[in-house]
């Protein structure tokens, strides 16, 4: 039986995929998305204890190892997942007569010499130290039969895209008949042929000819102005249908939680809209010329099969001798696919990364070393890029050898069947007339199957993203009307994030004020900003639970409850837009007043208004051309704009001078009015006038009070006061 195998979807998706493999080995079909949650895979991969919870969930008893070659040989149970190159997990599935047989993610079923595999597993530097490398066993359970709900991997057929084409069932219509009428009209083509040499020249009658020419001409211009027709109504059908598949993914990228693009890489997500064009082509032109091509098929071969039947049996061999060579290359094909896509994700993120971090990469004068990594990613590129050459080469000149012997063998055949008077001159130039036309499905069919096969795994990928769980599912369910003067209430609430060991909030009880102000301090790492995202619902907590007018926050809808809510994050973001347009974000009208109001808040009116465009002045992507105050100023501005009932700020005034604080808070504070508002701050001068001070360390709070009653108390927070009135003396 042959060992089952899984391409990785991602970059970091070996250690899931591993899983995968094994759990198909014992019968356990399961989705790599599940596998990716069981094991808390984020955007760095998978870690061995991760993957170990996972298996034990699913039903297997699990070990950790580090051992030596020998041992593994000798002593360990396969298939095992083995710890591959410092960054990769691969699944062991045999080891006989100085070969070790591995099935790899990332490359498919491979086998290796015991020194690759040494070298590979081990390693190097470790193969004059430990000599062992680390290896995760697992032994089945009878755990391992009992499937879990929804864990079944989705079907990525292509049954879903239909309903796509049928959304223009009219353009299918025309392009159909357009196909019909232009094979029928080239279906004449060999028949006129034939009457010109068996007619025309035996008889010599140049009128007949000249009759024949006439109407090969008008057949030809038919033909062209249908396919110029076909041609313009398949660029309409294609566009549309590209759009609506592009415009689908991003409607469900954007319902997706934000702990989704906690563990994706930008560049995964990049190459997922780059995979729509696939789908896109197969649908339309693929799809169609397949159409077109079966019809030529059906109807050429019936004509040839008519003329004689050996020729017929002879395009017939050569056809299937040409299909199975082509085949032969398929799976080799789809592998070099997948490490293209996986080389092209990560050249993406780098590329980004180049772009978004060239500020650093000056300061630190790192460009040489960075152009290196981009470099080292091309090399590795055009490595793949050979070997799909070469394949490509290799398929194209045994394949084109094939048809051409075909060709040559018909012809002399058809010479044959002229010379011993079975046919006649005229039939032989109409048999090479329809082997030629015969020539072309045959290509366009081999050129549908790499389509299809592309398609494939695009679906794989895409599938992956339209199975995933919205952020807000069962609407009818969620409550949509909010108190505006309800205060929170956490009780017991801990969190961690996805793949850590330590929780960030710990156990943690606080009863936040309704029409009050909040603030949270504490040092850098202590949980104040996942705080805040747990209160904006961007996470939902690991234990326990948050009141809100003693409604559970989880119960109410996450659109309705955001509506309430102005933020200012630290992680803010300004759009390549207008300021108006950034200030207003989501408003598809934007009230004036309101605009400049929130700009006064904010104090930055002056500045936008001194612009010669003023509030419609665009500015670049992330803020390009203002400084770190002003972005501040314009996130704090937008908050400002929804007059919400809620706000969240997030070091919203950390980059602004002390003058600037000092005027904006003063017109925050009186704009805090009636409102519940949290705030993080490090700085005295925001936290002090807060009805309520919570300080955070690790997770836990260890003190809460208004300012007086902590300075009072002389701990943590009068420490923190301490420690930034001696720094304002300093600067002082």
């Amino acid at each position: 039986m042959k060992f089952p195998h899984y391409k990785q979807p991602d970059a970091k998706d070996c250690g899931p995929t591993c899983l995968r493999i094994i759990a198909r080995y014992y019968g356990r079909k399961i989705s790599v998305e599940k596998l990716r949650d069981y094991s808390e895979t984020t955007r760095e991969g998978s870690s061995l204890k991760g993957l170990s919870d996972a298996a034990e969930r699913l039903g297997f008893r699990s070990l950790g190892i580090k051992t030596d070659f020998q041992q593994l040989k000798e002593e360990v149970p396969l298939p095992a997942i083995a710890h591959w190159e410092g960054d990769h997990f691969v699944v062991i599935y045999k080891i006989k007569r100085g070969a070790v047989y591995v099935s790899d993610p990332g490359h498919g079923l491979l086998t290796y010499t015991e020194a690759e595999f040494i070298q590979n597993w081990i390693g190097q530097n470790a193969l004059d130290t430990t000599r062992e490398g680390i290896l995760l066993l697992l032994e089945p359970t009878p755990k391992l039969k009992e499937k879990e709900e929804g864990e079944e991997p989705p079907r990525t057929g292509f049954a879903f895209l239909t309903s796509y084409i049928f959304r223009y069932k009219s353009f299918m219509l025309q392009l159909i008949i357009g196909l019909v009428a232009g094979s029928l009209l080239q279906l004449i083509f060999p028949f006129l042929t034939q009457s010109v040499v068996d007619v025309g020249i035996q008889n010599q009658d140049i009128n007949f000819v000249y009759l024949i020419l006439i109407a090969q001409l008008l057949l030809f211009v038919g033909r062209t102005a249908i396919e110029i027709i076909r041609g313009w109504i398949l660029l309409h059908l294609s566009t549309r249908i590209n759009i609506s598949l592009v415009s689908d993914f991003f409607i469900k990228l954007m319902n997706l939680p934000i702990s989704f693009f906690d563990v994706k890489m930008t560049g995964d997500i990049m190459q997922r809209i780059n995979d729509h064009q696939r789908i896109e082509q197969l649908l339309t032109s693929s799809s169609l010329s397949i159409l077109f091509s079966m019809f030529n098929l059906v109807i050429f071969g019936a004509v040839l099969a008519w003329y004689d039947m050996k020729i017929f049996a002879i395009f017939l061999v050569g056809s299937v001798s040409y299909f199975t060579w082509v085949l032969l290359f398929m799976k080799r094909r789809r592998d070099l696919d997948y490490k293209r896509f996986s080389q092209m994700s990560d050249e993406q993120s780098k590329v980004m990364e180049l772009i978004n971090g060239m500020q650093e990469i000056k300061m630190h004068n790192a460009e040489k070393q960075k152009r290196w990594g981009w470099e080292h990613l091309q090399a590795r590129l055009f490595k793949i890029s050979i070997k799909s050459l070469t394949l490509e080469q290799v398929q194209t000149i045994g394949s084109g050898f094939i048809n051409e012997l075909k060709n040559i063998i018909i012809t002399f055949f058809s010479a044959k069947l002229v010379i011993d008077g079975d046919i006649t001159l005229g039939m032989m130039m109409s048999i090479s007339y329809i082997t030629g036309q015969l020539n072309g499905p045959i290509q366009q069919i081999i050129g549908f199957i790499f389509s299809t096969q592309d398609a494939k795994i695009a679906l794989e990928r895409l599938s992956e993203i339209h199975e995933k769980e919205d952020e807000e599912s069962h609407l009818d369910e969620k409550i949509t009307s909010i108190h505006p003067s309800s205060g929170f209430h956490l009780n017991g609430v801990s969190f961690r994030y996805t793949g850590a060991v330590e929780e960030v909030i710990k156990d943690m009880d606080l009863d936040i004020p309704g029409r009050g102000l909040t603030a949270i301090v504490g040092a850098s790492g202590s949980g104040k900003t996942t705080l805040m995202k747990i209160l904006l619902q961007f996470y939902k907590p690991s234990q326990g639970e948050i009141l809100l007018d003693k409604q559970n926050l989880s119960s109410i809808s996450q659109k309705v409850w955001r509506d309430h809510c102005g933020v200012v994050m630290q992680e803010g973001y300004i759009f390549n837009d207008t300021i108006a347009g950034n200030i207003a974000l989501g408003e598809d009208r934007i009230d004036r007043e309101k605009l400049k109001r929130a700009a006064e808040i904010a104090n930055i009116k002056d500045f936008i208004e001194h612009l010669p465009l003023g509030y419609n002045t665009k500015i670049g992507m992330e803020g390009l051309g203002m400084s770190t105050g002003q972005k501040q100023r314009l996130l704090i501005a937008r908050a400002v704009y929804k007059d919400p009932d809620y706000i969240f700020f997030d070091e919203a005034t950390s980059a602004l001078d002390a003058k600037n604080e000092k005027e904006i808070m003063e017109k925050l504070n009186i704009f805090f009015h009636g409102k519940t508002a949290v705030v993080i701050a490090h700085r005295l001068s925001t936290v002090k006038n807060a009805d309520l001070i919570v300080v955070l360390e690790n997770g836990r709070i260890i003190e809460q009070g208004t300012h007086s009653e902590l300075v009072d108390l002389k701990g943590s927070y009068y420490r923190l006061v301490q420690n930034q009135l001696d720094l304002e003396r300093l600067n002082a």
